[in-house]
């Protein structure tokens, strides 16, 4: 195995990317047609000196801002980003990037659950404080499924969001989704766990931008309640008027989620089988 599987990776991924790829002219004197290092840099905002050390294997311990930025400027899809991300942890130092301790509590309390229960078929779901989806009900599973949000192990709505592009389609008001789970992940996660600053740095790498700029922005307060657009792929567009009820000692928070309008209500009796006007539309 090469020890510069990083710099390596960097290079390829450079001279893969035309520069009218990225906006930039593509002059009559080029060797290659991929970015030249200087280009890269520039985009990137780094130093070509620096990004000179990185390919030649010469630096292992790139932060995570610079390789965000880095996969940015390359335009990577979210597979290579996590690829990069796995490379420069196995090539240089991963304190930062590998969080240690115990793993935060993935546990549900019989009475949060017992909740859930009494709450069905009402979407409802237990959040911790990294945005990992712990437990929903089967009304949320028919609402949220179809939307790829629950796939995999570990579901996470923070991940799903910034990282997986059916989120955009799920959410047209994808920018106000993606505000208000910052905003949240920020108030209720606590700076001091190294499994925050674990997640902050993966997704500034495999989010990029959309991410890394809302972290770096004045926090604002999440809103405990409101109503957000989703675009269901079985039963059309829905709004959905949502309450967040906080369980502090667990550090995980309820939402559930309700019709904000009768089409909506309808559309949920659909999704859970039951005739249409079981559930009402509250007023957001």
């Amino acid at each position: 195995m090469s020890d510069n599987e990083l710099g390596t990776f960097l290079r390829t991924c450079r001279e893969a990317v035309t520069p009218a790829e990225v906006g930039l002219p593509t002059g009559p004197r080029r060797r290659t047609p991929g970015l030249r290092r200087a280009e890269l840099a520039t985009l990137a905002g780094i130093s070509v000196e620096y990004l000179t050390r990185l390919e030649q294997g010469r630096d292992h311990n790139p932060s995570s801002q610079v390789l965000g930025a880095l996969a940015d400027a390359l335009r990577l899809a979210v597979h290579d980003r996590i690829l990069l991300r796995r490379l420069a942890k196995e090539s240089g130092d991963d304190s930062v990037l590998c969080s240690g301790g115990m793993t935060p509590t993935r546990t549900v309390r019989p009475t949060a659950r017992a909740l859930l229960d009494r709450l069905e078929p009402t979407p409802a779901v237990l959040l911790n404080w990294l945005g990992d989806i712990l437990a929903y009900t089967t009304g949320y599973e028919r609402l949220a499924a179809p939307l790829g949000l629950l796939d995999g192990a570990h579901p996470s709505i923070l991940r799903y969001v910034f990282t997986d592009e059916r989120a955009r389609t799920a959410y047209p008001d994808w920018d106000r989704v993606a505000d208000e789970q910052v905003a949240a992940f920020r108030h209720e996660a606590p700076s001091s766990d190294p499994h925050v600053a674990a997640l902050i740095d993966e997704l500034t790498i495999t989010a990029g931008a959309p991410f890394a700029d809302r972290m770096a922005a004045v926090p604002v307060m999440p809103r405990s309640a409101g109503a957000d657009l989703v675009a269901h792929p079985e039963v059309g567009r829905l709004r959905l008027a949502h309450e967040t009820l906080a369980l502090p000692n667990d550090g995980q928070r309820l939402i559930v989620h309700l019709p904000a309008d009768d089409a909506t209500a309808d559309a949920l009796d659909r999704l859970n089988g039951r005739r249409p006007g079981a559930l009402r539309a509250v007023n957001s």
